[in-house]
């Protein structure tokens, strides 16, 4: 009779949450020193402190400055992709997940501001401004997001909601008029809590209804 694998014990159970939790906390604290400094200005040293922990621990978790900017990106990138993906998977016209996507993406950044600032300093609609530091399963979700929109105004093209024209152009566009927004929203790159909008929320539909819309 083969012997079947053994449950965790409960030391082990606590030692896995102990380290997805110290794990956390530091990510948290390099995600708000690098947006807050950017790369080269921020130490590990900082975001140790931060998160409480010494530097030689962080070596514990990450292989230094570069491997931890590397993995803040790939923390946000698979909670922002299955968001997206789900939001496509939904029923509905072209159109209205359109601007349901309009609604996440600003949303993400706003529920996570500290690394808005960290992608607005370091990507733009052509990719990123220093890939040498990031690595490619973020140049990948990059290419599936942009693949994902451009399927989504195809389809809608076909359906007659979106304007003609290449869809590949048209969602670089879509992500142009977005990025250009969230570089200039008070909830992301605003110390003020108090800053208002400079563009309403509801004006952006607008924009992305008369630019896309057949």
């Amino acid at each position: 009779m083969t012997k079947g694998v053994e449950a965790p014990s409960r030391r082990e159970v606590r030692r896995e949450q102990h380290h997805e939790l110290s794990r956390s906390q530091l990510l948290d604290a390099a995600e708000r020193v690098f947006g807050e400094k950017g790369f080269h200005d921020a130490t590990l040293n900082e975001i140790a402190e931060l998160a409480e922990f010494s530097v030689g621990s962080v070596y514990s978790f990450f292989d230094g400055k570069e491997d931890l900017f590397s993995h803040v990106f790939v923390r946000r990138g698979d909670e922002f992709m299955p968001g997206m993906r789900a939001i496509l998977d939904q029923a509905g016209s072209s159109s209205d997940k359109l601007h349901r996507l309009v609604d996440f993406q600003v949303g993400f950044f706003r529920d996570h501001r500290h690394f808005g600032r960290l992608f607005l300093r370091y990507a733009n609609v052509a990719l990123l401004s220093e890939p040498g530091e990031l690595d490619g399963s973020i140049a990948e979700n990059y290419r599936e997001s942009m693949r994902l929109q451009t399927e989504l105004i195809a389809h809608g093209q076909h359906a007659g909601e979106f304007r003609p024209g290449d869809p590949t152009v048209l969602a670089h566009l879509f992500s142009g008029l977005i990025a250009s927004y969230q570089a200039l929203d008070p909830s992301v790159v605003s110390d003020d809590p108090t800053a208002a909008d400079r563009l309403p929320l509801g004006d952006l539909h607008q924009m992305i209804a008369g630019a896309f819309g057949a």
